[in-house]
């Protein structure tokens, strides 16, 4: 019986054919659902590998995945490309209307205080008249006694109580923020500018490629702290010192080391917008009086630290070295008293050997760093 049924299964196509077509749309049905059902998980195994901030490193492990996402600023991953604005500038904008057609190329910042308005007034001035955009840092709270200065509306001030020049800078001039202007100056409040022309300055500095540079001191006016800065009145430019002591030479043409060669003061420093950006990254958050700094800045020289800093001698200022942070106190305090010119330079001080501390620690630590200057960096000399 069994082999008949079999035989007049094989005998009757028809029958077969029937079968077939009657199961071929519950197959058909159950292949889409399951396509379907695959596709929601799918996207809900996204969304919350999303939320959780999983999904771009998924992503970026797919083979046939061909956006790059990791060559975008982080946190923009989810935008469209072309919406993304990396950078900014400092230029104001009117409330209606279009802005003044103007173009700023460089920035001007200094820290300030009420007592140095008049040397100020005189060096904003001429950098407004040169087309820097101007930012000044108040380090005595006090804003609204410029305002009777008839550009006070034209610059930025940033006000913060007893904080320095490079607490500002690192939180106000990211190299993000400033990315527009070639160069940077970062200047102190005591600084005369009557025989200082910025355009020109700036023409000297392209033409002798320097990345990190000031200018000279006037040696007759200025309160000199490093031989190096003190002006050479037949000079352009110098990028070294030359000095001996007790018959042997402590700077000479080899030398290669700071202060000797490939420094400057930290006084009235100019930067390159691709040097700003590197020492903008070794500014310390904490180490707000920045002791220690200069001696490292040629490590953002992009090249050689002996060639491209530098002292430019046919453009100087004058340096009237007036206390800022502090009290310069002439008689005696009484017991009770705090010096607070002693206390910020012993501050000063500590922040120095920490900094020094920091950069071995750092420079033993990355096995992928290599020093491009070896050797001892050498301390300052009396």
């Amino acid at each position: 019986m069994k082999s008949s049924n079999f035989a007049s299964l094989q005998a009757d196509p028809n029958s077969m054919r029937s079968c077939l077509f009657g199961i071929l749309p519950t197959v058909s049905l159950l292949c889409l659902l399951f396509f379907v059902g695959n596709a929601f998980l799918a996207w809900d195994d996204k969304e919350k590998l999303f939320r959780f901030g999983l999904w771009e490193d998924r992503a970026q492990e797919m083979p046939y995945n061909k956006c790059k996402s990791q060559c975008r600023p982080p946190g923009s991953e989810s935008l469209p490309k072309d919406i993304v604005s990396s950078t900014s500038n400092l230029q104001m904008r009117p409330l209606w209307g279009l802005p003044k057609k103007a173009k700023f190329s460089n920035l001007f910042s200094a820290t300030v205080g009420i007592n140095q308005k008049d040397i100020v007034d005189k060096m904003v001035r001429k950098f407004l008249s040169s087309g820097f955009v101007v930012m000044l840092f108040h380090y005595d709270g006090i804003v609204d006694e410029w305002k009777d200065l008839e550009w006070s509306d034209l610059v930025i001030h940033i006000s913060a109580v007893n904080q320095t020049k490079w607490w500002f800078a690192k939180r106000f001039l990211h190299p993000d923020i400033v990315a527009e202007y070639s160069y940077i100056f970062l200047w102190d409040e005591d600084l005369g500018v009557e025989d200082f022309h910025p355009e020109r300055y700036l023409a000297i500095v392209k033409d002798e490629h320097l990345e990190i540079s000031q200018p000279a001191l006037d040696l007759d006016k200025s309160e000199v702290h490093h031989q190096i800065t003190a002006r050479e009145r037949r000079s352009k430019v110098h990028r070294r010192i030359y000095k001996s002591r007790d018959g042997s030479d402590i700077c000479n043409r080899n030398s290669t080391t700071p202060p000797c060669t490939g420094w400057i003061e930290i006084m009235a420093p100019v930067f390159s917008r691709a040097a700003w950006r590197c020492v903008w990254y070794m500014i310390q958050n904490d180490l707000i009086h920045a002791w220690g700094l200069d001696y490292q800045l040629g490590y953002c020289a992009q090249g050689d630290r002996t060639t491209n800093i530098g002292v430019v001698d046919s453009e100087y200022i004058v340096h009237y070295g007036l206390p800022t942070l502090g009290d310069k106190i002439k008689a005696l305090p009484k017991p009770h008293d705090i010096n607070r010119r002693v206390e910020v330079r012993r501050q000063s001080y500590k922040e120095f050997k920490e900094f020094e501390t920091r950069w071995r620690k750092a420079a033993r630590r990355d096995k992928c760093w290599i020093d491009p200057y070896p050797q001892p960096v050498k301390k300052k000399t009396s």
